[in-house]
């Protein structure tokens, strides 16, 4: 019964920290994201193929 608790414990500290880092780094996915749109209207805006 206390391995089970140890892995429960272990898998949640995990979940915890992947939540906490992927809450942090979500901003600066959406600006990835804004700057990632800006470019390909810039390329149609000039009139150049994207593939």
């Amino acid at each position: 019964m206390g391995n089970l608790l140890y892995i429960i414990a272990v898998v949640l500290i995990i979940a915890w920290a992947v939540g906490f880092f992927a809450y942090s780094v979500g901003g600066i996915i959406h600006i990835l994201l804004v700057i990632a749109l800006i470019a390909v209207l810039f390329r149609i805006i000039q009139g150049k193929r994207i593939m």
